[in-house]
């Protein structure tokens, strides 16, 4: 069985070989936008699937562009001399970019993508050769098996990660379990020291080139396991998407852990609250085991380190044969001996049925290191499509639980309120009825949840513009509808916070009351 190590990984001690390369590819347009015009939007996305055919039928002509995107993206060899008309041939042999193949023709020896930052910056991923996460062949790639050590492009996990991540100006950031190093790139753009971490000496390896082709300022590697390497650290960031794969032992570095169960991703979060520094935030991808006789948010909550506040959303939920068709598939077993197959297959419904796990939830988990007694703990099932990127909104959502965390509900009565941007009504009933059966406030931005008020709590909603305190807001609708002001004060306050936790209404100012009610 052949193995990504046979091509060993580009030197890193060539930064003037990479600054050039990088100054090659931007001239030739070898960009996430210049892919896009070259290759048109189905095989752009195809591509992204870890799909080539139709990348090949659209990208077969002798341009600088296509030349690169054949060596780089498509794994194809090209002659010597045209090879030699788009980049510094000789320099990136020497520094291993690229190989000879038969018939005097070059190949590269790894996957180089081109990757768009959410400031419009012009980066490149490095990763071994056809391991796109997502593709047919899994992360076995072509014919050969599953590498332990094999490091893996950017996939939908990790976009999702990078999406999610609060993006403030913070002194340091850890990226743990960095892979190809795509957290700590993003990292980078607003971070003044960036430590990358991994098990995998490859990984660490391929991390820095991605960071030093993309231009960025060089991160610190650290080779280890969970937060062992920076055991005497804190840190304003922490990211990572680590192995929770929960499977019956550690096949494959970039997805098992190596610890029974969900134990890994426990840890990781247990660990963390250590880790951060006052105010810091922690992102993790995980995934957890929904156990007979047990709540999983049960599970979920007790994970929460000591002072730090956390939001939880469990985005899936996948019955034990499902999880284990999924992973198998992406080590490339399905396409291999059916007995073996059908051996692993029944390994991990063994390790399933011994830990007596009905199922698997996936999703995301957000810390905040608020240092209060009183922890704001969210844990939600959210299955529904939420708006790309959400920093922001993770963001917010901290800063509301602050806001009611300090304010009993004659304080919530004295504030005062703005309707979120994007937030309309729906009015569900029957046609022609006198009044409606429901009405719902549907966000259009963010979580895009939707939540059902009633008469009470679309009015409330609908004039809270900033200008008068809830208290006098309710008084108004007391009169209007004939109802105790009093009493009205009394049974509303649950329906505010519910609003104000879920981002339907903002406070105009989180940290005082704006008027007396």
């Amino acid at each position: 069985m052949s193995t990504v190590s046979a091509f060993p990984l580009p030197s890193s001690a060539r930064p003037g070989t990479t600054a050039r390369l990088r100054d090659v590819l931007l001239a030739a347009g070898f960009t996430a936008d210049g892919l896009l015009d070259l290759l048109g939007t189905p095989a752009y996305a195809a591509l992204a699937r870890g799909e080539t055919v139709p990348a090949l039928r659209a990208a077969h002509g002798d341009t600088p562009l296509e030349v690169l995107v054949g060596l780089f993206l498509l794994q194809r060899t090209v002659p010597r001399g045209r090879a030699a008309a788009v980049l510094p041939l000789d320099e990136c042999a020497e520094a291993g970019w690229l190989t000879a193949a038969d018939g005097g023709d070059v190949a590269a020896t790894v996957d180089v993508r081109p990757y768009g930052g959410p400031g419009g910056e012009d980066w490149y991923v490095v990763s071994d050769l056809g391991r796109a996460v997502g593709g047919a062949g899994g992360a076995a790639g072509r014919d050969e098996g599953p590498d332990p050590a094999v490091v893996l492009g950017v996939g939908g996990a990790s976009t999702t990660l990078a999406g999610l991540t609060v993006r403030t100006p913070v002194a340091s950031a850890l990226d743990l379990g960095t892979g190809c190093g795509i957290q700590a790139l993003h990292a980078s753009a607003h971070a003044t020291r960036v430590t990358a971490t991994d098990v995998n000496p490859r990984a660490l390896h391929a991390a820095g080139l991605t960071l030093a082709l993309s231009g960025a300022h060089a991160p610190e590697l650290r080779e280890g396991s969970l937060f062992e390497p920076v055991a005497d650290r804190t840190y304003d960031l922490i990211v990572s998407n680590p192995p929770f794969v929960i499977s019956p032992g550690a096949r494959l570095t970039y997805r098992d852990g190596g610890l029974g169960g969900d134990d890994l991703c426990r840890t990781l979060v247990q660990q963390a609250g250590d880790r951060l520094a006052d105010g810091g935030y922690a992102h993790f991808l995980a995934n957890w085991q929904h156990v007979e006789g047990e709540e999983w948010t049960d599970r979920l909550r007790s994970w929460v380190p000591r002072g730090c506040d956390a939001w939880i959303v469990q985005r899936e939920v996948q019955d034990v044969t499902q999880y284990a068709e999924l992973w198998l598939r992406d080590a490339g077993d399905h396409r291999g001996d059916a007995a073996a197959y059908a051996a692993r297959y029944g390994a991990w419904l063994d390790e399933f049925e011994a830990r007596k796990t009905r199922a698997v939830g996936l999703g995301w988990i957000t810390l905040r290191k608020s240092g209060s007694d009183r922890p704001s703990l969210t844990v939600e099932e959210w299955p529904h499509p939420v708006e790309q990127p959400l920093g922001d909104t993770v963001a917010a959502h901290f800063r509301r639980q602050d806001y009611l965390r300090a304010h009993d509900d004659a304080a919530l009565l004295a504030g005062s309120f703005t309707l979120a941007p994007e937030v309309v009504q729906e009015q569900v009933g029957l046609p022609g009825a006198e009044d409606p059966e429901h009405v719902v406030l549907r966000q259009h931005r963010g979580m895009r949840r939707a939540t059902e008020v009633d008469t009470v709590g679309a009015g409330f909603a609908g004039v809270c513009d900033g200008s008068l305190s809830a208290g006098r807001i309710l008084d108004a609708i007391a009169q209007l509808i004939g109802e105790d002001p009093v009493l009205l004060r009394d049974r509303t306050p649950a329906q505010i916070r519910l609003l104000i936790e879920q981002g339907f209404l903002t406070p105009t100012d989180p940290a005082t009351p704006q008027e007396t009610p």
